[in-house]
């Protein structure tokens, strides 16, 4: 995996970890997160998302947990810069 997409991986695990946090933190942005995720994300970061990128947000309880799987190791990933910007973003748009 090149420089660039681990870069946009890392950034986009803060931005993820950011979220959560706040989304703990505060009920308020939890209800907006949830809802909304496209809006909320564009209040906390000022980032608008492309449309291609779909965002599902679910919430965990204690008998469910939900775990994301980022792009495989081994997959060659060719990213636009408009691609790479929605990873950053705290997104996965890599099949």
């Amino acid at each position: 995996m090149n420089t660039m997409v681990q870069a946009a991986i890392q950034t986009s695990n803060e931005m993820q970890r950011h979220l959560v946090a706040k989304a703990t933190d505060d009920a308020e942005f939890r209800a907006q997160l949830v809802a909304n995720p496209n809006a909320a994300i564009k209040q906390e970061f000022g980032i608008d998302l492309p449309e291609y990128v779909s965002i599902q947000v679910h919430e965990s309880s204690g008998n469910d947990l939900h775990l994301a799987l980022p792009p495989s190791a081994d997959a060659e990933l060719e990213l636009d810069e408009e691609a790479l910007e929605a990873v950053a973003a705290g997104l996965c748009c890599c099949g």
